[in-house]
Protein backbone atom coordinates (compact mmCIF):
# COMPACT_ATOMS: atom_id res chain seq x y z
CA UNK A 1 0.00 0.00 0.00
CA UNK A 2 1.74 3.52 -1.26
CA UNK A 3 2.00 5.95 1.44
CA UNK A 4 -0.16 9.23 1.88
CA UNK A 5 0.88 12.28 0.88
CA UNK A 6 0.79 15.17 2.75
CA UNK A 7 -2.01 16.88 0.95
CA UNK A 8 -3.79 13.76 1.63
CA UNK A 9 -2.88 14.12 5.42
CA UNK A 10 -3.54 17.47 5.44
CA UNK A 11 -7.27 16.69 4.43
CA UNK A 12 -7.47 14.42 6.67
CA UNK A 13 -6.04 16.51 9.52
CA UNK A 14 -8.18 19.24 8.84
CA UNK A 15 -11.44 17.27 9.79
CA UNK A 16 -9.75 16.17 13.30
CA UNK A 17 -11.09 17.19 16.81
CA UNK A 18 -8.33 19.57 18.67
CA UNK A 19 -8.27 16.40 21.00
CA UNK A 20 -7.37 13.72 18.42
CA UNK A 21 -4.30 16.87 16.72
CA UNK A 22 -2.82 17.25 19.98
CA UNK A 23 -2.72 13.35 20.26
CA UNK A 24 -1.17 12.92 17.04
CA UNK A 25 1.29 15.53 18.04
CA UNK A 26 3.28 13.01 19.73
CA UNK A 27 3.75 10.65 16.91
CA UNK A 28 6.84 12.62 15.54
CA UNK A 29 8.05 16.04 15.34
CA UNK A 30 7.43 16.49 11.44
CA UNK A 31 3.56 15.93 12.51
CA UNK A 32 3.86 18.24 16.17
CA UNK A 33 5.30 21.34 14.00
CA UNK A 34 2.78 20.38 11.26
CA UNK A 35 -0.01 20.86 13.73
CA UNK A 36 1.46 23.74 14.93
CA UNK A 37 2.31 25.69 12.22
CA UNK A 38 0.14 29.23 11.76
CA UNK A 39 -0.93 28.52 8.36
CA UNK A 40 -2.84 24.55 9.51
CA UNK A 41 -4.60 26.01 12.51
CA UNK A 42 -6.36 29.08 10.30
CA UNK A 43 -7.10 26.11 7.83
CA UNK A 44 -8.30 24.05 10.69
CA UNK A 45 -10.28 26.56 11.88
CA UNK A 46 -11.64 27.63 8.85
CA UNK A 47 -12.56 24.31 7.98
CA UNK A 48 -15.09 24.23 10.98
CA UNK A 49 -16.51 27.64 10.92
CA UNK A 50 -17.50 26.14 7.11
CA UNK A 51 -19.12 22.88 7.70
CA UNK A 52 -20.01 23.87 11.72
CA UNK A 53 -17.97 21.13 13.05
CA UNK A 54 -16.13 21.14 16.31
CA UNK A 55 -18.85 23.40 17.64
CA UNK A 56 -20.01 22.79 21.15
CA UNK A 57 -22.14 25.04 23.84
CA UNK A 58 -20.58 26.49 26.83
CA UNK A 59 -22.89 26.71 29.94
CA UNK A 60 -21.97 28.82 33.18
CA UNK A 61 -23.60 27.59 35.86
CA UNK A 62 -22.88 29.81 40.03
CA UNK A 63 -20.06 31.41 38.11
CA UNK A 64 -17.77 28.88 38.88
CA UNK A 65 -19.38 25.98 37.06
CA UNK A 66 -18.63 25.43 33.65
CA UNK A 67 -19.69 22.62 31.07
CA UNK A 68 -19.77 21.95 27.79
CA UNK A 69 -22.66 20.76 25.30
CA UNK A 70 -22.43 18.64 22.04
CA UNK A 71 -23.83 21.57 19.14
CA UNK A 72 -24.66 18.72 16.88
CA UNK A 73 -25.74 16.20 19.34
CA UNK A 74 -26.78 18.24 22.88
CA UNK A 75 -27.70 14.91 24.74
CA UNK A 76 -24.67 15.04 27.40
CA UNK A 77 -22.77 17.49 29.08
CA UNK A 78 -19.10 17.15 30.31
CA UNK A 79 -17.47 19.43 32.89
CA UNK A 80 -14.45 21.48 31.54
CA UNK A 81 -11.10 21.59 33.54
CA UNK A 82 -11.02 25.40 34.69
CA UNK A 83 -8.17 27.09 35.26
CA UNK A 84 -8.59 27.13 39.49
CA UNK A 85 -11.10 25.49 41.08
CA UNK A 86 -14.06 27.19 42.70
CA UNK A 87 -12.65 30.32 41.19
CA UNK A 88 -15.65 32.72 40.27
CA UNK A 89 -15.32 34.08 36.80
CA UNK A 90 -17.58 35.91 34.17
CA UNK A 91 -17.45 35.25 30.35
CA UNK A 92 -16.67 38.30 28.56
CA UNK A 93 -16.79 36.89 25.53
CA UNK A 94 -16.03 33.78 23.26
CA UNK A 95 -14.49 33.78 19.42
CA UNK A 96 -12.59 31.14 17.26
CA UNK A 97 -12.49 28.81 20.53
CA UNK A 98 -10.97 31.61 22.83
CA UNK A 99 -12.87 32.53 26.09
CA UNK A 100 -12.10 35.63 27.66
CA UNK A 101 -13.30 35.11 31.43
CA UNK A 102 -12.77 38.39 33.93
CA UNK A 103 -12.49 36.80 37.79
CA UNK A 104 -13.66 38.14 41.07
CA UNK A 105 -10.59 40.36 41.74
CA UNK A 106 -10.56 42.13 38.17
CA UNK A 107 -8.19 40.14 36.68
CA UNK A 108 -8.87 39.64 32.95
CA UNK A 109 -7.93 36.35 31.11
CA UNK A 110 -7.51 34.93 27.61
CA UNK A 111 -8.33 31.30 27.64
CA UNK A 112 -8.40 28.55 25.38
CA UNK A 113 -10.45 25.53 27.10
CA UNK A 114 -9.02 22.88 24.14
CA UNK A 115 -5.68 23.63 24.29
CA UNK A 116 -5.75 24.52 28.16
CA UNK A 117 -4.04 27.44 27.94
CA UNK A 118 -3.85 30.78 29.31
CA UNK A 119 -2.45 34.73 29.07
CA UNK A 120 -3.16 36.83 31.87
CA UNK A 121 -4.16 40.30 30.21
CA UNK A 122 -2.53 43.26 31.58
CA UNK A 123 -4.56 46.10 34.02
CA UNK A 124 -7.26 47.77 31.84
CA UNK A 125 -8.31 49.85 35.27
CA UNK A 126 -10.46 53.00 34.30
CA UNK A 127 -10.45 55.92 36.45
CA UNK A 128 -13.28 58.54 36.54
CA UNK A 129 -12.52 61.97 38.02
CA UNK A 130 -13.98 63.06 39.61
CA UNK A 131 -16.47 60.48 40.74
CA UNK A 132 -19.32 61.28 42.91
CA UNK A 133 -19.16 59.83 46.42
CA UNK A 134 -21.96 57.05 45.84
CA UNK A 135 -22.16 55.24 42.45
CA UNK A 136 -23.71 52.30 40.84
CA UNK A 137 -21.20 50.80 37.91
CA UNK A 138 -22.09 48.51 35.46
CA UNK A 139 -19.53 46.87 32.79
CA UNK A 140 -20.34 46.35 29.45
CA UNK A 141 -17.65 43.65 26.95
CA UNK A 142 -17.41 42.35 23.48
CA UNK A 143 -14.64 39.95 22.33
CA UNK A 144 -14.14 39.61 18.72
CA UNK A 145 -11.07 38.83 16.08
CA UNK A 146 -10.22 41.55 13.00
CA UNK A 147 -9.10 39.25 10.09
CA UNK A 148 -7.56 42.57 8.40
CA UNK A 149 -4.34 42.74 11.03
CA UNK A 150 -5.41 38.92 12.19
CA UNK A 151 -5.70 40.18 15.90
CA UNK A 152 -8.05 39.70 18.53
CA UNK A 153 -9.73 42.32 20.81
CA UNK A 154 -11.81 42.63 24.17
CA UNK A 155 -14.02 46.07 24.09
CA UNK A 156 -14.26 46.74 27.58
CA UNK A 157 -16.83 49.93 28.74
CA UNK A 158 -17.53 50.88 32.08
CA UNK A 159 -20.54 53.07 32.81
CA UNK A 160 -20.74 54.94 35.92
CA UNK A 161 -24.16 56.45 37.20
CA UNK A 162 -24.42 58.49 40.55
CA UNK A 163 -26.63 57.11 43.56
CA UNK A 164 -28.89 60.50 42.93
CA UNK A 165 -28.96 60.65 39.33
CA UNK A 166 -26.37 63.48 39.18
CA UNK A 167 -23.37 62.04 37.33
CA UNK A 168 -23.32 59.58 34.77
CA UNK A 169 -20.27 58.64 32.67
CA UNK A 170 -18.90 56.38 29.80
CA UNK A 171 -15.28 55.52 28.64
CA UNK A 172 -14.10 52.82 26.81
CA UNK A 173 -11.16 51.13 25.98
CA UNK A 174 -9.98 48.20 23.68
CA UNK A 175 -7.35 45.71 24.01
CA UNK A 176 -4.76 43.89 21.12
CA UNK A 177 -3.86 40.39 21.56
CA UNK A 178 -0.93 41.33 18.94
CA UNK A 179 0.35 44.35 21.06
CA UNK A 180 -0.70 43.10 24.35
CA UNK A 181 -2.33 46.56 24.99
CA UNK A 182 -5.22 48.60 25.98
CA UNK A 183 -5.72 51.63 24.16
CA UNK A 184 -8.92 54.07 24.93
CA UNK A 185 -12.14 55.00 22.30
CA UNK A 186 -11.56 58.20 22.11
CA UNK A 187 -15.44 59.89 21.40
CA UNK A 188 -17.61 57.67 22.94
CA UNK A 189 -21.09 59.37 23.58
CA UNK A 190 -23.27 56.02 23.76
CA UNK A 191 -25.13 55.65 27.22
CA UNK A 192 -26.55 51.93 28.03
CA UNK A 193 -29.67 51.57 30.19
CA UNK A 194 -29.41 47.67 31.30
CA UNK A 195 -27.01 46.48 34.14
CA UNK A 196 -24.74 43.89 31.90
CA UNK A 197 -24.55 43.90 28.26
CA UNK A 198 -21.92 41.23 26.13
CA UNK A 199 -21.44 42.85 22.44
CA UNK A 200 -22.77 41.15 19.67
CA UNK A 201 -19.80 40.37 16.76
CA UNK A 202 -21.25 39.85 13.11
CA UNK A 203 -19.07 41.13 10.04
CA UNK A 204 -15.91 42.01 12.08
CA UNK A 205 -17.78 44.88 13.65
CA UNK A 206 -19.00 44.81 17.71
CA UNK A 207 -22.77 46.07 18.23
CA UNK A 208 -24.45 47.52 21.33
CA UNK A 209 -27.19 48.39 21.50
CA UNK A 210 -27.42 52.33 23.17
CA UNK A 211 -28.72 55.55 23.50
CA UNK A 212 -27.90 59.09 22.58
CA UNK A 213 -28.38 62.51 23.46
CA UNK A 214 -29.51 64.56 21.15
CA UNK A 215 -26.48 67.35 19.85
CA UNK A 216 -29.80 69.63 19.18
CA UNK A 217 -31.08 69.90 22.38
CA UNK A 218 -30.27 73.27 24.86
CA UNK A 219 -30.61 71.15 28.08
CA UNK A 220 -27.48 70.91 29.98
CA UNK A 221 -25.37 67.83 29.66
CA UNK A 222 -26.27 66.58 33.64
CA UNK A 223 -29.89 66.81 32.60
CA UNK A 224 -29.51 64.94 29.30
CA UNK A 225 -28.01 62.30 30.99
CA UNK A 226 -30.65 62.11 33.88
CA UNK A 227 -33.35 62.55 31.08
CA UNK A 228 -31.71 59.20 29.05
CA UNK A 229 -31.59 57.17 32.23
CA UNK A 230 -35.19 58.12 33.65
CA UNK A 231 -37.10 58.44 30.27
CA UNK A 232 -34.63 55.32 27.58
CA UNK A 233 -38.32 54.82 25.55
CA UNK A 234 -38.31 58.78 24.12
CA UNK A 235 -34.31 59.17 24.03
CA UNK A 236 -32.97 57.72 20.35
CA UNK A 237 -32.33 54.15 20.05
CA UNK A 238 -29.14 53.57 18.42
CA UNK A 239 -27.70 49.82 16.99
CA UNK A 240 -23.64 51.09 17.89
CA UNK A 241 -21.19 49.35 15.92
CA UNK A 242 -17.47 49.18 16.82
CA UNK A 243 -15.32 48.12 14.09
CA UNK A 244 -12.35 45.72 14.96
CA UNK A 245 -9.84 46.48 12.13
CA UNK A 246 -10.57 50.87 12.36
CA UNK A 247 -11.55 50.96 16.07
CA UNK A 248 -14.41 53.45 15.22
CA UNK A 249 -17.54 53.70 15.99
CA UNK A 250 -20.74 53.55 13.32
CA UNK A 251 -24.48 53.26 13.64
CA UNK A 252 -26.09 50.40 12.04
CA UNK A 253 -29.97 51.07 11.05
CA UNK A 254 -32.51 49.62 12.61
CA UNK A 255 -36.01 48.74 11.08
CA UNK A 256 -38.81 50.68 11.01
CA UNK A 257 -40.77 48.53 13.94
CA UNK A 258 -37.62 49.58 16.32
CA UNK A 259 -39.11 53.44 16.79
CA UNK A 260 -41.69 52.16 18.66
CA UNK A 261 -40.73 52.98 21.89
CA UNK A 262 -43.00 50.23 23.51
CA UNK A 263 -40.99 47.73 21.57
CA UNK A 264 -38.73 45.63 24.02
CA UNK A 265 -35.69 45.26 21.28
CA UNK A 266 -32.00 43.08 21.91
CA UNK A 267 -29.12 42.01 19.55
CA UNK A 268 -27.63 39.18 18.49
CA UNK A 269 -25.70 37.32 15.83
CA UNK A 270 -27.35 34.30 14.36
CA UNK A 271 -25.37 32.06 11.82
CA UNK A 272 -23.36 34.87 10.82
CA UNK A 273 -25.96 37.20 10.52
CA UNK A 274 -26.83 40.00 12.67
CA UNK A 275 -30.00 39.76 14.56
CA UNK A 276 -32.60 41.69 15.97
CA UNK A 277 -35.26 39.92 18.66
CA UNK A 278 -38.51 41.91 19.60
CA UNK A 279 -41.46 41.57 21.83
CA UNK A 280 -44.06 44.38 21.35
CA UNK A 281 -47.83 44.58 22.00
CA UNK A 282 -50.72 45.40 19.04
CA UNK A 283 -54.05 43.73 19.67
CA UNK A 284 -51.77 40.92 21.39
CA UNK A 285 -48.22 40.60 22.29
CA UNK A 286 -45.72 38.62 19.99
CA UNK A 287 -42.44 37.53 19.76
CA UNK A 288 -40.31 38.35 16.50
CA UNK A 289 -36.91 37.63 14.84
CA UNK A 290 -35.26 39.64 12.23
CA UNK A 291 -31.89 38.99 10.55
CA UNK A 292 -30.20 41.53 8.71
CA UNK A 293 -29.00 39.26 5.00
CA UNK A 294 -26.98 41.92 3.80
CA UNK A 295 -24.54 43.88 6.18
CA UNK A 296 -25.31 47.67 6.66
CA UNK A 297 -28.23 48.09 3.98
CA UNK A 298 -31.33 48.55 6.08
CA UNK A 299 -33.61 46.84 3.19
CA UNK A 300 -31.96 43.75 3.78
CA UNK A 301 -33.51 43.36 7.55
CA UNK A 302 -36.12 39.97 7.29
CA UNK A 303 -38.19 39.01 9.55
CA UNK A 304 -37.38 34.99 9.87
CA UNK A 305 -39.58 34.31 13.14
CA UNK A 306 -43.29 36.07 14.49
CA UNK A 307 -45.30 33.78 17.17
CA UNK A 308 -47.42 34.71 19.55
CA UNK A 309 -46.91 31.86 21.83
CA UNK A 310 -46.82 33.26 25.53
CA UNK A 311 -44.52 30.50 26.68
CA UNK A 312 -42.31 31.00 23.54
CA UNK A 313 -41.60 34.70 22.82
CA UNK A 314 -38.27 35.21 20.92
CA UNK A 315 -38.05 39.35 21.96
CA UNK A 316 -38.43 38.15 25.65
CA UNK A 317 -35.49 37.77 28.25
CA UNK A 318 -36.35 34.15 28.99
CA UNK A 319 -36.15 33.31 24.96
CA UNK A 320 -32.78 33.43 23.35
CA UNK A 321 -31.61 32.64 19.91
CA UNK A 322 -28.06 30.87 19.32
CA UNK A 323 -27.55 29.41 16.52
CA UNK A 324 -29.15 27.83 12.82
CA UNK A 325 -28.93 24.08 12.89
CA UNK A 326 -26.30 22.06 9.84
CA UNK A 327 -29.28 22.36 7.05
CA UNK A 328 -30.71 25.67 8.40
CA UNK A 329 -34.32 24.74 8.81
CA UNK A 330 -34.18 25.00 12.59
CA UNK A 331 -32.86 27.31 14.87
CA UNK A 332 -31.70 26.13 18.61
CA UNK A 333 -32.54 28.72 21.28
CA UNK A 334 -31.69 29.02 24.81
CA UNK A 335 -35.58 29.03 27.25
CA UNK A 336 -34.98 30.62 30.35
CA UNK A 337 -37.27 29.55 33.65
CA UNK A 338 -38.39 32.59 34.98
CA UNK A 339 -38.40 34.01 37.89
CA UNK A 340 -39.77 32.10 40.54
CA UNK A 341 -40.24 29.40 38.30
CA UNK A 342 -39.39 25.91 39.44
CA UNK A 343 -38.47 25.08 35.77
CA UNK A 344 -35.48 24.20 34.50
CA UNK A 345 -33.52 25.91 31.46
CA UNK A 346 -33.28 24.41 29.06
CA UNK A 347 -32.87 24.24 25.05
CA UNK A 348 -35.40 24.09 22.25
CA UNK A 349 -35.38 24.10 18.72
CA UNK A 350 -37.93 25.87 16.26
CA UNK A 351 -38.49 24.48 12.78
CA UNK A 352 -39.16 27.14 10.41
CA UNK A 353 -41.36 24.94 8.24
CA UNK A 354 -43.51 24.01 10.72
CA UNK A 355 -43.34 26.31 13.64
CA UNK A 356 -43.03 23.71 16.28
CA UNK A 357 -41.13 23.81 19.15
CA UNK A 358 -39.00 20.76 20.42
CA UNK A 359 -37.15 20.76 23.57
CA UNK A 360 -34.14 18.91 23.52
CA UNK A 361 -33.38 17.00 26.55
CA UNK A 362 -30.09 16.89 28.17
CA UNK A 363 -28.77 14.81 30.84
CA UNK A 364 -26.41 16.23 34.26
CA UNK A 365 -27.60 20.34 33.31
CA UNK A 366 -27.93 22.09 36.27
CA UNK A 367 -31.11 23.90 37.05
CA UNK A 368 -30.28 27.30 35.34
CA UNK A 369 -27.05 28.45 33.74
CA UNK A 370 -25.99 30.84 31.21
CA UNK A 371 -24.76 30.00 27.27
CA UNK A 372 -22.28 30.59 24.89
CA UNK A 373 -21.06 29.79 21.40
CA UNK A 374 -17.67 28.07 21.16
CA UNK A 375 -15.99 26.44 18.49
CA UNK A 376 -13.01 24.26 19.73
CA UNK A 377 -9.45 25.52 17.94
CA UNK A 378 -6.32 25.51 17.99
CA UNK A 379 -5.91 29.05 18.42
CA UNK A 380 -2.45 30.11 20.26
CA UNK A 381 -1.64 32.48 22.72
CA UNK A 382 1.59 34.91 23.57
CA UNK A 383 2.33 32.39 26.26
CA UNK A 384 2.95 30.04 23.69
CA UNK A 385 6.22 31.84 22.61
CA UNK A 386 9.20 30.08 24.48
CA UNK A 387 9.98 31.34 27.21
CA UNK A 388 13.54 32.73 26.26
CA UNK A 389 12.07 35.50 24.35
CA UNK A 390 10.20 37.95 26.07
CA UNK A 391 7.83 39.12 23.37
CA UNK A 392 6.61 37.22 20.07
CA UNK A 393 9.41 37.54 16.72
CA UNK A 394 8.38 39.77 14.33
CA UNK A 395 9.76 39.75 10.72
CA UNK A 396 11.66 43.18 9.96
CA UNK A 397 10.83 44.28 6.79
CA UNK A 398 12.67 42.60 3.66
CA UNK A 399 14.42 45.91 2.83
CA UNK A 400 16.16 46.05 6.10
CA UNK A 401 16.49 42.00 6.30
CA UNK A 402 18.62 42.28 2.63
CA UNK A 403 20.53 45.15 3.78
CA UNK A 404 21.72 43.50 7.33
CA UNK A 405 22.35 40.38 4.19
CA UNK A 406 25.37 42.22 2.62
CA UNK A 407 26.42 43.64 5.79
CA UNK A 408 26.78 40.33 7.09
CA UNK A 409 28.28 39.00 4.27
CA UNK A 410 30.78 41.97 3.73
CA UNK A 411 31.86 41.55 7.46
CA UNK A 412 32.42 38.01 6.69
CA UNK A 413 34.65 38.92 3.70
CA UNK A 414 36.94 41.26 5.63
CA UNK A 415 37.97 38.68 8.08
CA UNK A 416 38.74 36.04 5.45
CA UNK A 417 41.00 38.92 3.91
CA UNK A 418 42.33 39.53 7.33
CA UNK A 419 42.96 35.26 7.95
CA UNK A 420 44.82 35.47 4.50
CA UNK A 421 46.61 38.69 5.54
CA UNK A 422 48.19 37.14 9.57
CA UNK A 423 48.36 33.89 8.13
CA UNK A 424 51.01 34.84 5.04
CA UNK A 425 53.10 37.58 7.55
CA UNK A 426 53.15 34.29 10.08
CA UNK A 427 54.53 32.22 6.67
CA UNK A 428 56.96 34.89 6.32
CA UNK A 429 58.45 35.80 9.77
CA UNK A 430 58.96 31.77 10.22
CA UNK A 431 61.06 31.32 6.88
CA UNK A 432 57.86 29.16 4.96
CA UNK A 433 57.29 31.79 2.24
Amino acid sequence: MAPLSNDMILDIFRCLSVKDLSRFKCVSKFWCSWIEDQNFIKLHLSYSLKTNTNRSLILRHRRYEIFSVNYDSPKTTRRLEQLEQNKNIQILGSCNGLLAVEEQNGRILLWNPSTRKCQVLPSAKIVFSPPPAFYSCSTYSGFGYDPVSDDYKLVLIVQLLGTYEEYLHSEAKVYSLRSNSWRTIKGFCFYFISERQLGVVANNVLHLLAFKIPESSKRSSVDLDVFAYKNPETSYKHLVGFDLWSEELSLVELPDFCLDGEANVDVKALGGYLCLTATHRDMFVSGDLWIMKEYGVKESWVKLISTTQLDFLPGSPFVVPLAFSKNGNKVLFHKKSCKGDMDRDSLVWYDLGSERVEKVGIEGLPLAYDVYLYVESLVPLNDNVPRKYSRPIALEPREKRMADLEARKKRISTSKSRFVNNSWRKAYFYGKR
